[in-house]
């Protein structure tokens, strides 16, 4: 009976295989089949709808009864390349039926009892990722004894199935027939196959608030190994099975036996979009208020805050990456940076961006580590092998990482997110183990002034508790006084109480779901290039704002050298918001009111953050190297003033009360004095000595 159930199975897939036709008629899987033999492949990729929609109850038996129907399918897969092609068939062996597109995706946190043996589809992202090893799956051993009727030639043990985690030696010879003498494991003669262990985690946009994502095991053999890597976003078809973890123990642990593996190439195509949901899209964008109807939809119960709204649904559009001829890339993910005052909506921008992108994750800096944010690599407890875990920046990639508190991280976990954000990719060499992940991330960053307050009296850079290299990676920079001004405290008071007495009352323009599918499909299908009108504005601005600088004549000892308004990090973020800008209105083509929306808010950014309080100009360095103007200039006349009195001193050395006196009558302050050497001291530039109770300082040669 069992061999006309096998029979019947078997032939059932090679009427399949040899019968169905897709809607041009042609024979889809012959022509696979034939393919797959001219490339030397063993596996065979089948549409499990196809399957459905041919014969019903032989679909139904392949998701209940997997392990014998699995079977059947590669038997039969394997009598048909024996008509095609029997010289490859003989050489192969075994041919392997790769299912895929399960009509029903499973949750990974639903999987129980109920699905051991079953076939199962889960989607989620590869977190871990073990190196490839060796499985065997055949064990020969030689039979050492003296007895004639057992020469001791090599004989595979078991001769059917896997062997599992732990390989147990025969307990007779089929040869003779005896248990004694010695069983000795061949490795020449045992059959290997490559595999990998790689550990599949919940999606973040799809696990439930409030609760932990979950993950399970996954075991890939053969050619399904290696392709995956940490980060990607991947589907998998495979069947349950139970992990015997604690030996002795009546608990088991399950995983999956993956018999396909898709990786998502394109990012964001998990957001379905129907043709009623673009027909809707395609309405949106022909409003011509769609800009200020998206910019209202973030925050809605937030007062106020027009253009930190603006800058961050340019972030959620995102503007095009870019490919040279060389292969580098050029990234079109715009960053954003709010600094300010406690209470001024920071956390609430940055959770309503979250939720308003089509994959998003939010994370503390407080309670987030360099490797937490980009990639770990860790020894597993058990076995001691090292593997790869992705964090959070490359679980987003393709999407947006907000990061909270960036202030109160540490400096050695912000500087692991500089490559992130401007190469886009997560490098890491440990323990061997050297790879680059995708980081294509857009980073939305919140923290507080270094003083818990903006202090008016002090500088950009003295009162951001970031270091000038991740500063300079953000393409606009907000800050958020809280600061008393009657008529703003009236209506901020008015705006929130009236929040609280009517929530219905502040509904977003644009639903929060369909403006999640408009964002996804713009950056799915809207790639805008910048017109030549819109390009000669760039251009303009970009020489205008760099010719003040020129124009800048100071006379005086401080010396006539100009701040730098602009460089070309906001040239390249000028064009980066333009196209977002565009993007908002699904054009294909950046125009003129792209380039004026994007210069506006550029020169809004320069002239608030970075002004130069002598000049009147924007002072670009004062961000990215955390130098002012005026510092840099203190800096060269204090370095001047110590090396003329040290060279007209016997003891080559200027002291304290010399520097000061001198620093006056150039118009320097003694706490500007003290600054810079505490500065200079701390780089090396100069060294003190005491001369009659008195600091001596001198120049490094």
């Amino acid at each position: 009976m069992t061999i006309e159930v096998e029979l019947a199975g078997r032939e059932a897939y090679i009427d399949f295989l040899r019968n169905f036709r897709d809607r041009s008629g042609a024979l889809k899987y012959m022509e696979r089949i034939r393919r797959m033999i001219n490339l030397r492949q063993k596996s065979l990729i089948v549409d499990y709808l196809d399957l459905y929609t041919y014969k019903l109850d032989l679909a139904m038996e392949l998701v209940e009864n997997p392990q014998t129907s699995m079977k059947d399918f590669a038997a039969a897969i394997r009598e048909i390349v024996l008509v095609e092609d029997p010289e490859y068939a003989e050489k192969a062996g075994e041919f392997y039926p790769r299912i895929r597109g399960l009509p029903e995706t499973t949750p990974i946190r639903s999987i129980r009892a109920d699905y051991i043996g079953r076939l199962v589809q889960v989607e989620g992202i590869v977190t871990r990722v073990t190196p490839i090893k060796e499985k065997m799956i055949k064990a020969a051993y030689r039979h050492i004894i003296q007895d004639p009727n057992c020469d001791g030639e090599l004989f595979y043990y078991p001769e059917e199935g896997e062997i599992e985690d732990r390989l147990e030696k025969p307990l007779m010879c089929p040869r003779c027939g005896r248990s004694g003498g010695k069983f000795e494991l061949v490795r020449e003669g045992s059959v290997f196959v490559d595999w990998q262990k790689i550990s599949v985690q919940e999606k973040p946009e799809e696990t439930p608030g409030g609760q932990l994502p979950r993950s399970i095991q996954v075991r890939l053999t053969r050619d399904l190994v290696d392709i995956a890597r940490p980060g990607d976003r991947v589907t998998i078809v495979g069947i349950v099975r139970l992990s015997h973890d604690i030996q002795s123990k009546p608990y088991f642990t399950p995983f999956i036996e993956a018999i396909s593996v898709s990786v998502s190439q394109k990012m964001l195509e998990e957001v379905v979009i129907t043709r009623e949901d673009e027909e809707k899209i395609r309405e949106l964008a022909s409003d011509p208020w769609i800009v200020h109807k998206i910019v209202l939809s973030i925050a809605p119960s937030l007062y106020g805050m027009w253009s930190e709204k603006e800058s961050i649904a340019y972030l959620l559009f995102g503007g095009v990456p870019k490919f040279t001829p060389d292969g580098t890339r050029i990234r079109g993910d715009i960053h954003v940076l709010l600094v300010g005052d406690p209470g001024t909506g920071k956390s609430q921008i940055l959770q309503s961006a979250v939720k308003l992108a089509p994959r998003g994750i939010y994370t503390s800096g407080k309670g987030s580590t360099a490797a937490g944010l980009t990639a770990a690599v860790l020894r597993d407890t058990t076995t001691g092998e090292w593997y790869l875990e992705a964090g959070a920046l490359v679980i987003a990639d393709g999407g947006i990482a907000a990061i909270d508190e960036i202030d109160k991280m540490r400096d050695e976990d912000r500087s692991a997110i500089h490559e992130a954000m401007e190469q886009q990719t997560v490098s890491i060499a440990k323990a061997g183990i050297v790879a680059s992940l995708n980081s294509r991330t857009s980073v939305l960053a919140a923290g507080n002034p270094k003083f818990g307050r903006y202090d008016e009296t002090l500088s950009i850079p003295e009162n951001l508790n970031l270091p000038p290299p991740i500063v300079s990676r953000f393409d606009l920079i907000w800050l958020l006084k809280d600061k008393p001004n009657e008529r703003k405290d009236r209506a901020l008071a008015e705006y929130v109480l009236n929040v609280h007495s009517d929530v219905e009352k502040f509904s977003p323009p644009v639903n929060p779901d369909l403006l999640k599918k408009y964002i996804s499909y713009a950056r799915r299908y809207v790639k805008p290039r910048i017109s030549r009108e819109a390009a000669k504005l760039i251009e303009e601005f970009y020489v205008n704002m760099r010719k003040k600088a020129l124009e800048f004549e100071k006379t005086g000892e401080m010396g006539g050298t100009p701040p730098i308004p602009i460089t070309t990090r906001q040239l390249e973020a000028l064009i980066r918001l333009t196209e977002a800008h565009a993007r908002l209105r699904l054009k294909q083509v950046a125009d003129e009111e792209d380039a004026q929306a994007a210069i506006r808010l550029m020169d809004e950014f320069l002239h608030n953050i970075n002004l130069d309080v002598e000049t009147g100009l924007p002072d670009i360095d004062s961000l990215t190297t955390g130098k002012t103007r005026r510092k840099r200039e203190i800096i060269k006349m204090v370095t001047r003033i110590i090396k003329e009195l040290s060279s007209a001193s016997e003891k080559k050395c200027a002291l304290i009360d010399d520097i000061y006196q001198r620093a006056r009558t150039r118009d320097i302050g003694d706490e500007e004095v003290r600054e810079v050497l505490r500065l200079l001291s701390s780089e090396g530039s100069v060294f003190f000595k005491t001369e009659g109770g008195k600091r001596c300082y001198s120049l490094v040669e």
